[in-house]
């Protein structure tokens, strides 16, 4: 088992912001050590703000207790840690203690969680402890005191059967400082803490309903020969029946692990051959066991040869573990959860894997938040994923490939201490063909010609069903679903239900077989091919165009004025240059320019500001360019490095400006002076720049403004800023970039070097390099 990169709570590359300092637990704990103190943790007070979601009245008061003040003799982990140390408090958590329970039967992962490097004993010990946590794609390592939550000098929540152990009470801690509270652990699915314990991807399954796969048996054998996690649960129709026992001796509402599933051989005058049983664990780890056949000391066991019962580790204590047969467990619970380990959690022993390909994202308002498919004006724009499936399952006789998609939102516990709830979400799954689908339309891509890959549109859309989707539409953390597609290309949309609603994501594919590619589809960043000496309908504003556009009224106070600024307005503007178009020349131009340029024949930035504000201020309603914005005009030209611009410069600068000017205009459809987010990828597409969802993210984080329809947008001038730092940015990686083969692509990887290491880094290229859209994101984020 390979060990994954872990990061402190809070760094940059954890994927987690906190508020105040990033804790390390060895320069803490040494410090502790030098200075003589015990370690108390800011981040994570030991008062009622660490419990609850706020302070109120009527709430339980604790006194915060340390385990030498609890245990003459306090240790990290007893005899080893095993699934029947960990017992329940009063915290309504038994969802975490069935995942803690099934953490301890695999000693590699349980170590990764719970680091074996801090103790009780001197002179290691300082107050100080740390566990390490899986979050949306990243290991994470929390660092808490070791003072916990006590009334009358009792633990209340949950602990280790021998009192003189505290891994569980601490591991708990822990886990309530990463999501904010204790309280944020109230209520949850074993399937929640099994992943942030692994890394690995859950599936859901309602035993009882006619979803329920009829290979069930199958699938969860499989799934321990994987090592994966089970956990089984119980509904309570009514809040009534939370954890209630029934007649049977199980318990309603009530989170279970799967602890073995064997396969049992029988021999009798009646029965021969093998028995599928299932091994249950309770958390509460007392007599609350089943009651029905194959419970403890029931008459089944009579028939099985003693030997068998050896090889099962077959106990009758009352420690809330039972067997039970398959087709009862079936008939009996009503939810199986199976947490899919990842390969990194696996022993080299593990022949068999899954595997792995994921994405992080978001819904962005405007720009990739389009609701799901009842919204087909906006579902094209939400993320799009494609994967193609080439190898069938071994074990298929029908050639199809088994593929578990799972779309999980994050920070929802968070969210939950900051008063709001999780989004509803899905995924939908579309087989895509090329170019066409069969009985339907060729669908179109505005960006086809410029991509190597193709956006699904809302044409596509409207005359293609989805050919698998997510079971359900639900607000929880995470949605899962298994399907079994036949080889092909195929595209996964994640969406939220309604459109405009915002939240980052991140979605996983686990193959049974490796695809033959796995990629977000999306534009290529770069210049459009065919605009290159183009303005897409907008007017030259210093050579005549070929064929002439039609006139606007004049401004009469323009025309009137002799001031220089008003001369060149007059010269280079749409209008005039339509009505004007057999009197201009380059002459006439080069005569303007020089009045206003002197004899060096160049503009500085004051001087642009003047011609640019007065030529544009009339046409738009904003401010006008600042000085500083003007520099960077100048910048983005300026090869010579003078300051200035000459004659050829100026003139390259303004036909792109009018041309931005003009695809402004045309977006602007409500006239306030915005573009909404969801028009920007066409508008920069017109001015001849691809971006893709990332980019379009960044420039409304940067430049973005809200209109009265609380629709996000960019205005005027920071159009005209972001069309030109794009412009530049492109050209400058064009002109310095080398093109690579990486190992893990078939397809050329653009990259240039960079001092400060690749963000985010991956195994493929070199830690001083970075990609395109990495360079003008941090271009662009300025």
């Amino acid at each position: 088992m390979s060990e994954p990169v872990f990061y402190k709570l809070g760094e940059r590359k954890s994927g987690i912001k906190i508020p105040g300092k990033v804790q390390d637990f060895y320069e803490i704990r040494d410090k502790c050590l030098r200075d003589g103190v015990l370690f108390e943790d800011d981040a994570f007070p030991a008062n009622d703000s660490s419990f609850y979601f706020a302070a109120g009245k009527g709430r339980r008061s604790f006194q915060w207790l340390r385990p030498s003040q609890l245990s003459s003799k306090p240790m990290f982990i007893s005899d080893g840690a095993q699934r029947f140390d960990v017992m329940q408090g009063e915290l309504g958590n038994c969802w975490l203690l069935a995942a803690v329970a099934n953490l301890t039967l695999n000693e590699k992962l349980f170590h990764r969680v719970v680091p074996h490097d801090q103790t009780f004993e001197a002179p290691e010990y300082a107050g100080i402890f740390h566990f390490r946590f899986w979050q949306y794609g990243h290991w994470v390592d929390v660092v808490i005191d070791d003072k916990l939550p006590t009334i009358d000098g009792h633990l209340m929540l949950m602990h280790s059967k021998d009192r003189h152990e505290f891994w569980s009470a601490l591991i708990e801690k822990a886990y309530a400082k990463l999501h904010g509270s204790y309280e944020a652990l109230k209520g949850g699915t074993t399937s929640e803490a099994m992943e942030d314990f692994t890394g690995g991807l859950t599936e859901n399954f309602e035993l009882q309903s006619n979803e329920c796969p009829p290979n069930l048996l199958n699938i969860m054998l499989k799934a321990f020969e994987r090592s994966s996690f089970l956990g089984c649960s119980i509904e309570a129709l009514d809040s009534s029946q939370m954890e209630a026992e029934m007649s049977n001796g199980l318990i309603r509402g009530h989170a279970y692990s799967v602890t073995a599933i064997k396969l049992v051989q029988l021999s009798t005058s009646k029965v021969k051959g093998k028995i599928p049983l299932i091994r249950v664990r309770n958390p509460w780890g007392n007599e609350a066991e089943w009651k029905g056949a194959w419970s403890d000391k029931s008459r089944e066991w009579t028939v099985v040869p003693e030997r068998e019962k050896q090889l099962l580790g077959l106990t009758f204590d009352a420690d809330g573990e039972f067997w039970i047969s398959f087709t009862d467990f079936k008939n009996n619970f009503t939810r199986l959860e199976i947490c899919n380990l990842s390969p990194d959690s696996l022993g080299e022993d593990n022949k068999r894997h899954w595997e792995v390909s994921y994405f992080e994202g978001s819904w962005v308002r405007g720009i990739s938040a389009g609701g799901c498919r009842n919204h087909l004006q906006t579902f094209h724009l939400n993320p799009q994923y494609l994967i193609t499936l080439v190898d069938h399952d071994e074990d298929d006789d029908e050639d199809t490939c088994t593929c578990v998609v799972a779309l999980m939102q994050k920070n929802h516990r968070l969210k939950r201490k900051m008063g709001s709830d999780s989004l509803t979400v899905g995924f939908a799954i579309y087989e895509v063909k090329e170019g066409h689908t069969d009985g339907g339309p060729k669908y179109e891509s505005k960006f086809e010609r410029n991509s190597c890959q193709q956006l699904l549109s809302t044409e596509y859309f409207k005359y293609n069903q989805s050919v698998a989707r997510s079971p359900t539409f639900v607000n929880l953390r995470e949605v899962s679903g298994r399907f079994r597609l036949k080889p092909g290309k195929y595209c996964i949309i994640p969406s939220s239900f309604d459109p405009g609603e915002e939240g980052e994501f991140l979605i996983r594919f686990y193959t049974e077989k490796a695809p033959q590619s796995v990629t977000e589809n999306d534009e290529e960043i770069g210049l459009v091919d065919d605009n290159a000496g183009k303005t897409n309908g907008v007017s030259d504003n210093l050579v005549a165009d070929n064929e002439p556009k039609e006139s606007e009224p004049n401004d009469n106070n323009v025309a009137n004025n002799e001031n220089n600024v008003d001369v060149i307005h007059t010269i280079l503007s749409s209008e005039s240059v339509a009505q004007n178009r057999a009197k201009e020349s380059e002459s006439q131009i080069n005569a303007f320019f020089t009045k206003l340029a002197g004899e060096d024949m160049e503009v500085d930035a004051k001087e642009l500001q003047d011609i640019m504000n007065h030529a544009l201020k009339k046409e738009f309603k904003f401010d006008g360019f600042s000085l500083d914005s003007c520099k960077s005009m100048i910048a983005m030209l300026d090869d010579d490095r003078t300051g200035k611009l000459s004659f050829n410069e100026f003139t390259q600068l303004w036909r792109n400006i009018r041309q931005w000017c003009a695809v402004f205009k045309k977006h602007d459809s409500d006239g306030n002076n915005i573009i909404s987010a969801h028009e920007l990828r066409a508008a920069f597409h017109e001015v001849g720049l691809n971006v893709n969802r990332h980019i379009l993210e960044i420039l409304i984080l940067r430049y973005g403004v809200v209109n009265v329809k609380k629709e996000k947008g960019l205005t005027f001038d920071d159009f005209i800023h972001a069309s030109m730092k794009l412009k530049h940015s492109i050209d400058n990686w064009n002109s310095k970039s080398k093109t690579i083969q990486t190992p893990s692509t078939t397809t050329p990887s653009k990259i240039l070097p960079f001092a400060s290491g690749r963000y985010p880094p991956t195994a493929t290229q070199n830690d001083t390099s970075f990609t395109l859209e990495e360079f003008v994101e941090r271009v662009m984020y300025c």
